[in-house]
């Protein structure tokens, strides 16, 4: 097997949520240069158009800009549509929309945490996660092949470690916890749902991205990493194109951990 040959996505059609955010835009950029044709989903649908006609002209491939709302059926069915009508496929689905709460939120006692803070991150989190995985796994049923990449964090696996933010009281909410627990076994379940379809799904998992935090929370989070710093926003672009390519052909209901030795200790 040449080593070119199965990490190429050349004509594979990508939907990416979440494809403007931090994460998201470095993903877009990678798959594309790897030849994949990408639909760039998400709620900021202008940034998700200058991204496309900048890697168009970049790479010389074809992509999608949706206005898409995952926590909205219809948002979902529009994107769906509007995907088969361009590209007449769907190869590969990556889940990466999520919602964070913004400091506000994140600095209310667990006491108080608000139930329509609770249901926003489910709505967006899980319930987005869920029916992007079921209006494309029906495509991908007909078509007898595909991939799904639903992305967890270690904060899924692990409890959030309270010592790490100080006296700032902002904290990862126990909403975006569960969310990204409960995300494990819904990648676990599709993939024997969609067992010897020709479907793969796998899971995901990273770590804390450096991005303008609290120097003190940097230096808290960095001891915990066995590598000793925070992610940079580019480094998980190796690990979606494993997952998404011929490279992870014999991988499905798995999980990838990239979290700098976080959660080895």
């Amino acid at each position: 097997m040449k080593i070119e040959k199965i990490f190429n996505l050349s004509n594979k059609v990508v939907v990416l949520t979440g494809a403007a955010g931090l994460l998201g835009s470095k993903y877009a950029d990678g798959l594309c240069q790897a030849g994949a044709n990408v639909v760039l989903a998400d709620i900021d649908y202008s940034r998700c158009k200058k991204m496309a006609t900048i890697l168009e002209k970049k790479y010389g491939v074809s992509t999608l800009a949706v206005d898409l709302d995952v926590s909205s059926e219809r948002s979902i069915d529009s994107m769906v549509k509007k995907t088969i009508k361009k590209f007449s496929k769907i190869d590969i689905l990556i889940n990466n929309a999520i919602f964070r709460e913004g400091k506000k939120e994140r600095i209310v006692p667990l006491e108080k945490f608000p139930l329509s803070s609770w249901n926003k991150v489910i709505a967006i989190n899980l319930t987005g996660t869920f029916l992007c995985c079921q209006k494309i796994g029906k495509i991908m049923s007909k078509q007898k092949n595909g991939v799904i990449v639903n992305i967890s964090s270690i904060y899924g696996l692990q409890a959030a470690d309270q010592r790490i933010y100080g006296n700032s009281g902002i904290n990862s909410s126990i909403a975006y916890a569960v969310t990204k627990s409960a995300i494990l076994n819904l990648t676990r379940y599709l993939a024997s749902y969609w067992n010897r379809t020709g479907i793969r799904v796998n899971t995901l998992t990273l770590g804390g991205v450096e991005n303008n935090q609290d120097p003190h929370f940097i230096k808290n989070y960095a001891y915990k990493t066995m590598i000793g710093r925070m992610a940079r926003n580019d480094e998980y672009v190796g690990a979606i194109l494993f997952l998404v390519s011929e490279s992870s052909s014999y991988m499905t209901g798995s999980n990838l951990i990239v979290d700098g030795g976080w959660t080895a200790w």
